[in-house]
């Protein structure tokens, strides 16, 4: 088992302990050729950036709403919230987000889209342009 898990596009966590550290390989979209794991990771956080918030116009990945990106085995787990639980794109969303990924790497790789609420969502979690768009104070 190989886990890669980056964290906001920016940072990559080391392999669980204990998990095989070799990346195993996972067919792309063109279907043929085979991507390293750590390519469809970084391939669903690309795609992750074109998932659009209907209400704020923004990707999920500049609100913060992506928490990680996960090869478990073989299956992308992306783990994501929104920003309440009573978000009226609680239900989209996820979809939205599960087929981005899917068509970045291939309908063969399994994409499983989990819906957590710890932590919280805030806007602090927002990169700089995505705050300031939406009129917060830039840190």
């Amino acid at each position: 088992m190989s886990v890669v898990r980056i964290r906001r596009r920016d940072r990559e966590e080391p392999a669980a302990p204990g998990a095989d550290r070799t990346a195993p390989s996972v067919a792309s979209s063109a279907g043929s050729a085979e991507l390293p794991a750590g390519s469809a990771v970084g391939a669903a956080w690309g795609a992750l950036s074109g998932v659009f918030d209907p209400e704020l116009c923004l990707d999920v990945v500049s609100l913060g709403l992506v928490y990680g990106v996960t090869d478990v085995e073989g299956t992308l787990v992306v783990e994501m919230t929104l920003t309440t639980p009573g978000c009226p794109a609680a239900e989209s969303l996820p979809e939205l987000a599960r087929a981005a990924v899917a068509d970045a790497v291939g309908s063969t790789v399994p994409v499983d889209v989990r819906i957590v609420w710890e932590p919280p969502w805030s806007p602090a979690m927002m990169d700089a342009e995505a705050a300031g768009a939406l009129g917060f104070r830039v840190r």
